[in-house]
């Protein structure tokens, strides 16, 4: 009877410690799942990109990186906003319309030179994409040959590469050509107003090879290989705002980097994701697939690393520089240790 006892009683104690063990388990079970339901709930970090322009696949990296994923995995929910020819993107930025915004390095240099506090935290595009197309018939086969003629020029900084091209070629473009505002399109190519038109190579260029005209039947001058192109797509912030979201703007650029190299090796997927965004009716896929091709080799040129996107060259960060200053586009001197931040990619390549 007392063996039965014992028995009993060992039994009832097992049972006891059973129990507790399993509550205990439930216990540590409820603590991890509200510990990972509260990461999951951890809301993410709102930024607002500002693009230059309207969407399309010169800004590629950025809505990659949002439909890939890139921004949620950093933890953040980025909104892209849409640029246009009202659209001051500077502006945008200082007023806190937007976190970062997408403008070219001079422009960033004029609006410092003019009092407003932004800084560069990535540069996008490393060579300078402005072409002169001249038809064959005109035959202007050299820039010599431009002498007289009609020779188209946007309004902005950009006319500053115009006049740069034309002195280095021996040219007063005060006197030798009769330099045109040309608008945003290619019409006044087309319709012979122009004997000389400006363009971007990943652009207007291919507008006019769209047309039917082909490449061998055009004259082309690259302002890069001229020695006087000057930086464009940067990525700015406004200084307050990357002193008080420093991490923020490291994860920012990490994953807008990503999304560039992501984009670059697998060009068909990403215009694919382009297009979702673009207006209808506003371009073809065939167009933003040739934009994506040409704007693969300015982001990432040849002997550039994924590592490498997104850097400042100082080479030409100085030659940008050098021809702001040499036409007035800028009065002084910019302090590049305080227009430009290389530490936020440096940080960003860190992990």
């Amino acid at each position: 009877m007392r063996q039965r006892n014992r028995v009993l009683k060992t039994v009832s104690t097992l049972t006891m410690v059973m129990a507790m063990l399993i509550v205990a388990a439930c216990g540590n079970n409820s603590s991890s799942e509200s510990t990972n339901e509260g990461k999951a709930s951890e809301p993410l970090k709102k930024v607002k990109i500002q693009l230059k322009w309207v969407p399309q696949a010169q800004f590629a990296g950025i809505f990659v990186a949002k439909e890939k994923g890139f921004y949620e995995q950093e933890g953040l929910d980025v909104e892209i906003v849409p640029g246009g020819p009202d659209v001051v993107i500077e502006q945008q930025v200082v007023n806190g319309a937007a976190d970062i915004g997408v403008t070219s390095f001079d422009s960033l240099l004029v609006n410092r030179d003019n009092g407003l506090p932004l800084v560069s935290v990535a540069q996008i595009l490393q060579k300078s994409s402005y072409r002169f197309v001249a038809d064959k018939s005109s035959g202007i086969d050299s820039p010599e040959k431009m002498k007289g003629k009609k020779v188209g020029m946007w309004t902005g900084s950009q006319q500053f590469q115009v006049l740069a091209f034309m002195e280095r070629n021996g040219l007063d473009p005060q006197k030798d050509v009769e330099l045109v505002k040309q608008g945003f399109t290619m019409d006044q190519f087309f319709n012979k107003q122009l004997d000389v038109a400006i363009s971007t190579i990943y652009n207007e260029y291919h507008v006019v090879l769209e047309s039917g005209v082909k490449p061998e039947d055009l004259f082309v001058y690259d302002f890069e290989d001229a020695g006087v192109g000057m930086l464009e797509d940067t990525l700015v912030v406004k200084e307050d705002w990357l002193k008080n979201n420093r991490d923020t703007a490291v994860k920012a650029i990490r994953a807008t980097m990503k999304g560039w190299n992501y984009a670059i090796a697998n060009q068909d997927e990403s215009v694919d994701i382009v297009m979702k965004a673009v207006t209808e009716g506003s371009t073809t896929k065939e167009h933003q697939t040739t934009m994506l091709m040409e704007m693969a080799k300015l982001v990432k040129p040849d002997g550039f690393t994924d590592a490498q996107v997104g850097s400042f060259v100082d080479d030409a960060v100085q030659r940008t520089v050098d021809i702001s200053m040499k036409y007035g586009l800028i009065k002084a001197a910019p302090d590049l240790s305080k227009a430009i931040d290389k530490t936020i990619l440096a940080d960003a390549e860190k992990s």
